[in-house]
């Protein structure tokens, strides 16, 4: 029998949909951050700096990306012939066939891989977070604190607390009460949807809810414990930690990157963010080209002007262009004499010359107001732009377009275009 003291199962299916265009094509885990990262870095980068060596990563959605960029876990040291990466995607069992249905739900369905491991303790994480934080100091805690579950929780400000589950404890972090998005919040320690169980309890609680639909650590499990007398306590982290589940979030924690002293810093040795990255050739930054408070990924070629922007590896931003307060994902090509402001444009998209992106005053996005706003313009993965055309704020462009989808030549702020076939 293999015997690990503690594994790691990442929660990584999740389609992200309030990222709208961005993840029409891919997971939410699999987005780019950074410049030369995606969101799942992240975790899997925390797992093998706090010494966690096995981890399975529970896939659903759009998995192809996220499974070719994991691979064998090389660039994490995850290449292990006992433990190491495993990607654990729903399949077909002899009774019945079902996709994971909820957060919890997928942890049941994989019982067989946890049990492979006889684990003493089991890390519940979520894939799409930025963070960098010490598991095992949180391991440490959960001995010590003699808990059947330790729930990781950060302090928010009291008006947003009813968006996350609110866990109420005493002078010893014991928890005393457990809410989940309560419209009346008795605290403001918001659980930051990570977790350690004792193996014991995890497993008794997923075997006693499996019938439970949509089963969810949260709404399920957590309150079943409770009721049950486990002991349940509450791990303070007071570290930067961003949910990246909105477009403007998203979009915030990639500009925080390029602060004088960023608040999240990608350069610290002693806790590495590893990726997989292809060798490519080194950036160019042409004689007239003028760049500024940037993150700039390899192989990019610049020959306009870029500000305050983060640019993704193989862009090419010709000559005359002007970018700011932007993102731009690897391998898109800016034409010349294109603007482009406060937007987000995903990988592989071709601009034409000429274009105008993100002008004018904003206006609420009439197709999906609650997910096209904060002022960006969003163009999702392998789009195309056609020359001498403007597009406004809070507009959502998916697909290769042409002349004839911009009325008089422009994409009025709150528009969007979403070709046949494309989801957004």
């Amino acid at each position: 029998m293999i015997k690990k003291e503690m594994i790691a199962m990442l929660l990584a299916g999740g389609q992200g949909s309030r990222l709208g265009v961005l993840t029409s094509k891919v997971a939410k885990p699999a987005v780019a951050f950074g410049g030369k990262y995606r969101i799942i870095d992240f975790p899997l980068s925390n797992c093998i700096n706090s010494g966690v060596d096995t981890v399975g990563v529970l896939t659903q959605y759009q998995p192809l990306r996220l499974n070719t960029h994991i691979g064998i876990g090389i660039p994490w040291d995850l290449d292990r012939n006992v433990g190491g990466v495993t990607v654990l995607p729903p399949y077909e069992k002899s009774s019945k066939t079902e996709w994971y249905t909820g957060t919890a739900n997928a942890i049941y369905q994989n019982l067989n891989y946890m049990e492979t491991y006889n684990p003493e303790y089991v890390l519940i994480l979520s894939g799409d977070h930025i963070y960098k934080m010490d598991y095992e100091v949180m391991l440490d805690f959960h001995k010590a604190t003699n808990a059947d579950v330790t729930i990781a929780v950060m302090p928010v400000p009291m008006e947003e607390a009813s968006r996350f589950g609110i866990v109420v404890t005493d002078e010893n972090n014991v928890i005393t009460d457990f809410q989940e998005k309560p419209a009346e919040p008795k605290s403001n320690l918001a659980s930051m949807g990570i977790y350690i169980f004792s193996w014991k309890a995890l497993r008794e609680s997923l075997i006693a809810l499996k019938d439970q639909s949509n089963c969810d650590f949260g709404k399920h499990i957590i309150p079943w414990l409770k009721e049950r007398g486990d002991r349940m306590a509450a791990y303070e982290f007071n570290g930067y930690w961003k949910d990246v589940g909105t477009l403007g979030s998203y979009w915030e924690a990639n500009m925080e990157l390029i602060d004088i002293i960023p608040e999240f810093n990608l350069y610290e040795e002693f806790w590495k963010i590893y990726t997989s990255s292809e060798i490519i050739a080194p950036q160019y930054i042409s004689a007239d080209a003028k760049v500024d408070k940037c993150i700039v990924g390899d192989g990019t070629e610049i020959y306009g002007e870029v500000h305050n922007s983060v640019i993704g590896p193989g862009v090419t931003i010709k000559k005359g262009a002007v970018v700011r307060d932007s993102i731009i994902m690897r391998g898109t090509t800016i034409g010349e004499n294109v603007t482009v402001d406060r937007s987000i444009i995903a990988e592989g998209v071709t601009v034409g010359n000429d274009v105008e992106i993100g002008i004018g005053e904003e206006a609420p996005n009439k197709f999906k107001p609650a997910v096209y706003a904060f002022g960006l313009a969003v163009i999702g993965e392998k789009s195309a732009i056609p020359a001498g055309v403007k597009i406004g704020k809070n507009t959502a462009i998916s697909g290769i377009t042409t002349a004839e989808d911009y009325p008089n030549g422009i994409l009025e702020s709150g528009e969007s275009i979403i070709k046949e076939g494309d989801m957004a």
